[in-house]
């Protein structure tokens, strides 16, 4: 649901006492939605592209660890890590489409390379969002089917989600690409171009509707997670303190994940919706923004607080691990 990002608009040499152009109002005859430039490399880089590239960078560098240990760790073969995996490999060519933008964009200018940037980095990030979704519903499955969940069949299930998340996301990728598009239609652009005002409104009304299942999925697991806590508790004749840190970490943990992705994603899905080509474009570059920093913060959450995941990159990076130090595994319902 992103996009490459360059004002279409020329930048001129700045005087003293005079403010940068992309900080200023556009008038009601530029287009001050972001696309990629066609013109030579004669004005300033602008700082949003910068901040944009630095994000990308980050995204990139968290990611790839990630996919490296799940990968060349055989023990982490199970349907969680493989969840986590294909989130870390969508948010790593999500950070690798946010740089090669940022190159393409000041150094190679072409239509092709614009379709081909924006098709990846839509396809990375819808591939991202689904692969949440996903993680969500194996959660969910988890604590549901808990004594049929480690079994032959929950693999074949988490494979065809894999399945019908990447093609989802690689079809979404290649309709600019394929001729959905407004290059040759400058009026049906919307505030990201080349996408065209109803392929944007696709992407976010798909947004909406994962973050929707999230939220019901999520709140089923809560209840599943208290009802659990309550029997346990009724069966002790009284509720353990314990239990009551388990749970209330739980749901504090499940706040945490909702909120990091509903404040990452909604301002720049709601803008994709109200927003108009004619705004200026500094609006959906500091709804974008933020949403980029989802990707930054998804490796955080799901992998590097998993002890088997901190082990791998004690083994990796330091060589230093304790071999009687005792790791448990997480199974996914621990949230």
């Amino acid at each position: 649901m992103n996009e490459s990002l360059v004002l279409n608009e020329s930048f001129a040499t700045p005087v003293a006492g005079e403010a940068l152009p992309w900080m200023e109002a556009d008038s009601p005859e530029r287009n001050s939605s972001l696309e990629f430039s066609t013109a030579p490399l004669d004005f300033p880089i602008n700082p949003w592209d910068i901040m944009l590239c630095m994000s990308g960078t980050v995204i990139a560098c968290e990611n790839a660890i990630v996919v490296a240990i799940i990968f060349y760790t055989p023990t982490l073969r199970t349907p969680m890590f493989v969840l986590i995996g294909s989130l870390a490999t969508a948010d790593l060519l999500a950070g690798m489409g946010l740089i090669l933008n940022f190159v393409f964009q000041y150094v190679i200018s072409s239509e092709t390379i614009s379709l081909i940037t924006v098709g990846f980095l839509v396809a990375s990030f819808t591939a991202s969002i689904s692969s949440l979704l996903a993680i969500t519903v194996d959660r969910y499955f988890s604590l549901y089917n808990a004594l049929t969940y480690f079994s032959e069949k929950t693999l074949q299930y988490v494979h065809l989600m894999l399945l019908g998340t990447w093609g989802v996301s690689l079809f979404l990728g290649l309709l600019p690409v394929l001729g959905w598009n407004c290059l040759d239609d400058p009026a049906s652009c919307s505030i990201v171009r080349p996408l065209t005002r109803s392929n944007v409104t696709l992407l976010a009304t798909s947004f909406f509707v994962i973050f929707v299942l999230m939220l019901t999925l999520y709140f089923k697991i809560c209840k599943i997670v208290c009802h659990h806590a309550h029997q346990i508790a009724l069966q002790q004749h009284f509720f353990a303190t314990s239990n009551y840190v388990a749970t209330k970490k739980g749901v504090s943990t499940l706040a945490i994940i909702l909120g990091t992705f509903g404040a990452s994603w909604l301002p720049f899905a709601i803008y994709c919706l109200v927003g108009e080509k004619e705004y200026p474009s500094v609006y959906t570059y500091a709804t974008l923004l933020p949403a980029t920093y989802n990707s930054m913060i998804n490796p955080i959450i799901y992998a590097y607080r998993n002890a088997e995941i901190q082990r791998s990159i004690y083994v990796l990076l330091c060589g230093c691990f304790q071999t009687n130090k005792a790791y448990r595994s997480r199974s996914p319902s621990e949230v």
